[in-house]
């Protein structure tokens, strides 16, 4: 997952035509909203709920890290044209995907072939019913889950890209943005602060390179000098871009509250991370989340429903992928 982490007071006041196209635009979204729904699969498939369960419980017990790369894919696929299965596309001779493009590319995604096999036990069972959207949706809320953290009912009902978006790609947040791009780049999807706050705790799993956090830690004066005394160890001045170190060094393989705590003390690993308690906006919510760990299971849960509402494609639009690398013929 790419880093997720003030905004100004002062506002314009809308024009009347603008206000129109944003009218439009929320009536829009809620119509796309409306059409998923929890039961969405009740009668047509009613067995993918266990059928996701199960594969990603076998792959987190595998490697707990599994966990992480799901929830990475879920993030990186819906803030790229919506959760609409894109980034699953493999590259073609003619089209190139999503999976090697921007953050996604060097192999920091992974975990598609962990997707590929609840597809094909999916299709076993309900032929050409369930998305691969919505099967990547599922797979991420069984993987904060699996790892210690908080569950949901996952509105279903997406459908499937038919084609990716690579340049898309290449607009993900990165680990050096600062707060207000940050929530810049969240309001360009709907999302608040709050959800910015909340969904950055994601980074309580996972691992990042050592060339995503190498300026943070020799650079900024934001950082804790053991923490970063600690990191430069891992990660040279020089080389070895490929080096991994822990997002949550304390429980790296727990979902908590732990990268809160982590951020008060002044060991966020990424730039983007440590942006969120800076004097900053959102400051209190990471005070609140490292003091309440439900507080923090609450909202992340009810962020992540707001991020997987982010344009999905209904009703007719799309296809449902039979193969979730590559579109229908």
């Amino acid at each position: 997952m790419a880093a997720f982490p003030s905004v100004s007071a002062a506002r314009t006041r809308p024009r009347p035509i603008l206000l129109l196209v944003l009218a439009a635009s929320v009536v829009l979204a809620r119509g796309a909203r409306a059409q998923l729904s929890a039961g969405f699969y009740s009668a047509s498939c009613p067995t993918v709920h266990g059928a996701v369960r199960q594969v990603m419980s076998q792959a987190v017990l595998n490697d707990t890290r599994t966990g992480a790369a799901i929830l990475r894919l879920f993030f990186h696929d819906c803030f790229v044209n919506g959760c609409d299965a894109s980034l699953l596309l493999d590259d073609t001779a003619t089209t190139p995907g999503e999976k090697s493009s921007g953050p996604n590319a060097g192999g920091s995604t992974f975990g598609f072939d962990v997707i590929d096999n609840i597809k094909t036990q999916v299709e076993a069972a309900c032929p050409g019913i369930v998305s691969c959207a919505d099967i990547l949706a599922l797979a991420a809320r069984d993987s904060v889950n699996l790892l210690g953290g908080p569950s949901w009912a996952v509105p279903l009902g997406r459908r499937d890209a038919t084609a990716p978006d690579p340049d898309g790609a290449r607009t993900l947040p990165g680990p050096d943005l600062d707060l207000a791009a940050l929530v810049s780049a969240f309001a360009a999807k709907g999302l608040t602060s709050r959800d910015l706050a909340a969904l950055s705790g994601a980074h309580t799993v996972g691992m990042a390179r050592c060339v995503q956090f190498r300026t943070h830690v020799y650079c900024d004066a934001n950082v804790s000098p053991a923490f970063a005394s600690q990191q430069r160890q891992l990660c040279p001045a020089s080389g070895g871009d490929a080096s991994l170190a822990p997002l949550d060094p304390l429980t790296p393989n727990e979902f908590d509250n732990g990268y809160y705590r982590n951020l008060m003390s002044g060991a966020g690993l990424l730039r983007s991370d440590q942006e969120l308690f800076n004097n900053g906006a959102v400051d209190s919510l990471v005070r609140l989340y490292s003091a309440n760990p439900a507080a923090f299971s609450a909202d992340f849960a009810a962020s992540m429903i707001n991020l997987g509402n982010v344009s999905p494609l209904t009703g007719a639009s799309g296809e449902i992928r039979l193969d979730c690398r590559k579109v229908n013929t």
